[in-house]
């Protein structure tokens, strides 16, 4: 296939969380397909690493670069757009920043803790959709892909802000589906199952947890971010033009059964009193 070829050649792309996991699968097949890429993140020793990476497999004349900024910063967001769009147009997003730091039950979570999930999630994805859709709305249109999670479809006991702030990410792709597409602004999100990746690794590598995230996958495997950045690479290419507003799992089929049973990390923590729920007094 010769670069003219390529699906998104001529692309301009940002992806947020880029330096790992996820956000660097997706950059990692944008760049493959043709496109110009810039990764932002939090970490500058990590973007560049993953530019480094980047550039090996890259399609020939791609521009690949990095900013760094986090995404519950609006100011930094706000840069490394522009950043993004000295690269070229802007016609493409993944929105892949975000995390946890509430995991245990609800009567025991911590409110600072709480919010700082919902922020980063929630709010940093609002902050680049705000911030891409005005140049992509200005300049004829483009693509917006927010990763979400199966938490936010399929609870996910004592997972605390996390699938709650996920299930808001569903909510803003299509509130802002609606409201884009009047300027070619399309707007989906995907939600992930179990992705192999550094932040769970604790469970992948093996033990009741992921057993029983097997036992709730009808395909019966753990997730690659190669699954996600298919369907991202979809999103924003030529393909999919009249999709907008879907929430989409790429899950193996999770989202079908139940969510995972966390006991046997948080257990020793919270006791199994606590994980129903009762709180000791003093706590």
């Amino acid at each position: 296939m010769t670069r003219a070829e390529l699906p998104l050649t001529d692309s301009v792309a940002l992806v947020t969380g880029g330096g790992s996991g996820i956000g660097l699968g997706c950059a990692r097949r944008f760049v493959t397909d043709g496109a110009h890429v810039l990764i932002a993140g939090r970490s500058a020793d990590r973007l560049r690493a993953a530019v480094g990476e980047l550039a090996q497999v890259a399609a020939p004349g791609v521009r690949i670069g990095c900013a760094v900024a986090d995404v519950t910063d609006e100011a930094q967001v706000e840069a490394a757009v522009a950043s993004a769009a000295e690269l070229g147009p802007l016609r493409a997003v993944v929105a892949s920043a975000g995390g946890n730091s509430t995991m245990g039950p609800l009567t025991r979570l911590d409110t600072a803790k709480w919010r700082e999930t919902v922020e980063l999630n929630l709010t940093g994805t609002m902050l680049v959709l705000k911030h891409t859709a005005r140049r992509m709305a200005a300049g004829g249109g483009g693509s917006f892909v927010a990763i979400s999670s199966v938490a936010s479809s399929t609870t996910h006991r004592w997972f605390g802000a996390y699938g709650v702030s996920k299930a808001g990410v569903d909510h803003l792709v299509r509130l802002a589906a609606d409201e884009l597409g009047a300027s070619g602004v399309r707007v989906n999100s995907i939600l992930p199952g179990l992705v192999a990746t550094e932040l769970v690794d604790a469970v992948t590598r093996g033990g009741p947890v992921l057993d029983d995230y097997l036992d709730c996958t009808p395909l019966g495997r753990v997730g690659r971010t190669e699954d996600i950045a298919a369907l991202a690479a979809f999103l924003v290419g030529p393909e999919s033009t009249w999709i907008t507003g879907q929430n989409i799992h790429v899950d193996g089929g999770h989202h079908l059964r139940r969510g995972p049973d966390f006991r046997a990390f948080l257990e020793p923590v919270f006791g199994a009193d606590g994980l129903r729920g009762i709180v000791a007094e003093g706590n």
